[in-house]
């Protein structure tokens, strides 16, 4: 059993940039518990993020992240945590290893797992050429011909908003979804062009640049540039719900908007929570959560030496009594 003052489950952006915060206040014990997967190690580059006009792999975001935060004295440990409680004042997390970890506080950055088909060629363009945030890329496809791949209704609701990019933009249903008949109308109506056929394979040159896609009846459809939008992303919640946390109808955690707290000594960060899915602000709440957690233990560290001095004030009253 190891014990900690605060453990980070879950290292990608939100969990590093709370490391590094942790960190760099140089008192307390802090562990990185991670995996090595999340949607940060998909993508192959982040064009949105200050400092880096042509972009940034998540992966060298990833390496640099724990290099800075390791240097400020945090510890990883590469593990899968499986299970969460509570054990007095302490939080006890078990790891898929059979390790067990004890904390006074928790951040957890468990994110979320996007749901896609293994379509050949997909994953290699994603964050090159292929795209899943209209926030974070939608600049990406300006004026560009770009194919989405989507199933039903999730991806009806994105061609909606991408079609305001780009006025050559051809939605593949490659799950043949149903689709109510006002979207059908709506995306007729703002030119989507739409068609109903499963992806056999994403097309691309070298270096994850998509050319195109082949569909299953043989038919090539040229494209500069992709998005996906399936839906159905699974949450990963269930830590949250374990140690109490408030969980939203659509499964992500709810927590007080100012702390990032969720819970008794439990912070989230990240896509986790209810917000824009973002790096920029998935960083933004690992340093606030971060920041309130260090609150959160030197109040604790003030408490217990309060405590420990009435104890020795009462414990020397007794014996000049005696």
């Amino acid at each position: 059993m190891r014990e900690y003052d605060c453990i980070i489950v879950g290292g990608g952006l939100a969990g590093l940039q709370a490391a590094i915060q942790m960190g760099r206040y140089t008192v307390h014990r802090v562990l990185v518990v991670d995996a090595g997967e999340g949607r940060s190690t998909l993508c192959r580059t982040y064009h949105n993020i200050l400092g880096f006009p042509d972009g940034v792999s998540g992966e060298e975001l990833r390496s640099k992240g724990r290099m800075q935060a390791e240097r400020t004295g945090v510890s990883f440990e590469k593990d899968y945590i499986i299970k969460a409680g509570r054990r007095g004042d302490q939080i006890q997390l078990f790891g898929s290893s059979g390790s067990e970890y004890m904390a006074k506080t928790v951040l957890l950055a468990t994110g979320l797992t996007d749901r896609m088909p293994a379509i050949p060629g997909l994953r290699p363009t994603l964050g090159r050429t292929v795209y899943v945030c209209p926030d974070c890329d939608g600049y990406e496809i300006q004026n560009q011909r770009t194919i989405l791949l989507g199933a039903g209704e999730a991806g009806a609701n994105m061609a909606m908003v991408l079609i305001q990019r780009t006025n050559e933009l051809l939605y593949i249903n490659h799950e043949q979804s149903p689709i109510s008949a006002e979207l059908h109308r709506s995306m007729k109506e703002a030119g989507v062009r739409y068609l109903e056929a499963a992806v056999q394979e994403v097309q691309q040159m070298e270096d994850g640049h998509i050319t195109g896609v082949l569909t299953e009846d043989g038919q090539i459809y040229e494209s500069e540039r992709g998005f996906i939008a399936f839906g159905g992303n699974r949450v990963h919640y269930e830590l949250a719900e374990q140690l109490g946390a408030v969980i939203a109808d659509n499964n992500h955690v709810k927590a007080d908007p100012r702390s990032m707290q969720a819970a008794p000594n439990v912070w989230i960060a990240g896509d986790l929570g209810l917000h824009a899915e973002q790096a920029t602000v998935a960083m933004g709440e690992g340093s606030i959560a971060a920041i309130w957690i260090h609150k959160a233990l030197q109040q604790m560290k003030t408490e217990y030496q309060s405590e420990k001095t009435n104890i020795n004030a009462h414990g020397e009253q007794t014996r000049l009594s005696l």
